[in-house]
């Protein structure tokens, strides 16, 4: 089972009909809607299951502007100044905490890897803009106090921080709805109607929601979703498990991360773990339908990526690629994907943490659990209209860096749906990037 979330109360009353309708209510879901509210537009948030029930809440809790592609970082950055203000302007608690984040390793070519992101950093942002530092043995052993074993250094940046997955996006939610944006849950949309070719409304479970735009933000479920409309996005999904411990005192408070584990000190006073950066593939059938896009990202993910084949292939073997919107869909069916943790694999990293502090060696794991992260061909998501559709929107294929980036994502979401000046440039984010012929890349370095 997946971690307990924080509860945001079942509702089901539509509203007749919406500037904006929101598909999804993880963190870019939530986050959307709240841009788009600000900016004065009426919104509402489906949500097939209940809010941040799969990768929203399953996720490391780390925001982050370190080691981000260079594509995304300018995002990263304004991410994290909403990040800052999120608690104070909404009245609410999503466990913001600026701990810093660290990169560490006795590798010494994953160490010049972190310097060339480090300099190509700075030409990209400037030194004003983020205060990511290189770090020597010494200071690492001062940012790690009780470490056994030590590393030849990394890279540090104090202004990184983290929540909490399982109260974020629940937190946003409950907020937006004393503002009086219908979150509505579970209300899952079957798909979405057009008027002269345009986005004009949803049809959901419980009814239809008259809309002027629509944003799909459906996590792992987006490609799927948007295949009923003709429209073709390139993702699959990997497996990625975690663990929390038990509350326990005498651990470092910053988050780190080496080749081995990764850590955050939670605000219950545990810790989540993981496995370095090791995630699992479920062989389905769109893993051979694109089979071409993404063999630049199996070279670039070699060892830290373990294939299968198991249950999920034949399941999505037999959903239909094509539905009508007056029935029942796996939508209804399927309310939450709950997938089993790799144990062994995430028992790994947690031998290697709790070997590296000796103070820690009694902590004892509370839970396990995986999520499916939505990963693209180029690992950068798709923040981007839909030319063949017009009113429609997708924001999804987050490949892991949805949390951090959430908030802003969506600002820039909802600048592209209300024909705002865009937060920033949002060229990198096209869905139109993997259909004009232009060559997609995966950055190595970040």
């Amino acid at each position: 089972m997946g971690p307990k979330v924080d509860t945001v109360a079942d509702d089901i009353k539509l509203p007749e009909r919406a500037d904006v309708v929101v598909i999804g209510g993880g963190i870019i879901g939530v986050s959307t809607a709240l841009a788009l509210h600000e900016k004065g537009l009426s919104v509402a948030v489906c949500e097939k299951g209940h809010v941040a029930g799969e990768q929203s809440s399953r996720n490391w809790g780390w925001v982050r502007v370190t080691r981000r592609d260079p594509r995304e970082f300018l995002l990263s950055i304004e991410s994290l100044k909403i990040w800052h203000t999120l608690d104070r302007t909404l009245g609410i608690d999503t466990g913001f905490n600026q701990c810093g984040i660290l990169y560490v390793s006795n590798d010494d070519a994953v160490l010049e890897r972190h310097r060339d992101w480090l300099k190509r950093a700075r030409e990209i942002a400037g030194d004003d803009a983020f205060d990511t530092r290189e770090v020597d043995t010494h200071e690492v052993l001062r940012l790690l106090p009780g470490a056994k074993q030590t590393f030849k250094g990394g890279i540090f940046t104090p202004g990184d921080a983290r929540a909490e997955p399982q109260k974020a996006a629940p937190a946003i939610a409950n907020a937006l709805r004393r503002k009086g944006v219908s979150i509505l849950t579970p209300c899952a949309v079957r798909g979405i109607e057009t008027s002269g070719g345009r986005a004009s409304a949803v049809v959901t479970e419980h009814g239809t929601i008259r809309c002027d735009a629509v944003v799909v933000a459906g996590g792992a479920w987006t490609r799927y979703f948007c295949g009923n409309l003709g429209v073709e996005l390139p993702q699959l999904l990997t497996r990625a498990s975690v663990l929390r411990t038990e509350p326990l005192e005498g651990g470092p408070t910053c988050s780190a991360n080496n080749e081995e584990f990764a850590f955050r000190k939670r605000a219950d006073g545990g810790y989540t773990v993981a496995y370095g950066m090791r995630t699992h593939a479920d062989l389905t059938p769109d893993s051979f339908r694109l089979f071409f896009k993404y063999i630049e990202a199996l070279k670039s993910q070699m060892g830290a990526l373990q294939i299968q084949i198991g249950k999920r292939f034949f399941d999505e073997l037999k959903r239909p690629r094509r539905w009508p919107l007056n029935e029942s869909t796996v939508f209804e069916h399927v309310r939450t994907l709950d997938p089993d943790p790799v144990v062994p694999y995430v028992d790994k990293g947690f031998k290697a943490f709790t070997e590296a502090f000796p103070q820690l060696a009694g902590a004892r794991i509370a839970q396990r659990w995986a999520g499916y992260i939505d990963v693209t061909p180029d690992a950068i998501p798709v923040i981007s209209g839909v030319e063949r559709v017009p009113g429609m929107f997708i924001a999804t294929g987050f490949s892991g860096h949805g949390f951090g980036i959430g908030p802003g994502a969506g600002r820039l979401m909802a600048d592209l749906v209300n024909h705002d000046a865009p937060l920033v440039n949002p060229h990198a984010f096209r869905l139109e990037r993997f259909s004009d012929g232009s060559k997609i890349t995966i950055d190595a370095g970040f």
